[in-house]
């Protein structure tokens, strides 16, 4: 796996939040985790995710990345505490909770990744 692969993992993981995020504002249905996949099928959905970024090259990686982050952190902003933690949205889930996991949890991952693959590089 490469730094590349793993912000093209970052990215869709923010992306993804923000269109359940985009669906759930339009009083459309989400598909959770996302179309066509289970949640226990993250590893197959990391894979689409490394071949929807495949030919964006490293520096526009990092500036989508950039971006989607902003526009998390914006539109989570805008949210009231009680929008995101009042009731459940998916499953038990808060929607504050699920943003949590589904963003925080890919960055920690990614963290991990990025260390052992640095191992290798010395």
């Amino acid at each position: 796996m490469s730094p590349a692969d793993l912000v093209s993992y970052l990215i869709g993981w923010n992306e993804l939040v923000l269109k359940w995020l985009d669906q759930d504002d339009k009083g459309q249905d989400v598909d959770f985790p996302e179309t066509g996949f289970k949640w226990n099928e993250l590893g197959q959905l990391a894979q689409k995710f490394y071949k929807d970024y495949d030919d964006v090259g490293y520096h526009e990686l990092l500036d989508r990345l950039k971006k989607a982050k902003e526009n998390l952190v914006e539109t989570i902003t805008a949210r009231s505490d009680n929008e995101l933690y009042g009731g459940p949205w998916y499953d038990k889930w808060t929607k504050g909770r699920m943003i949590q996991f589904n963003t925080s949890s890919p960055y920690a991952n990614a963290r991990g990744r990025i260390r052992k693959w640095l191992k290798t590089q010395t």
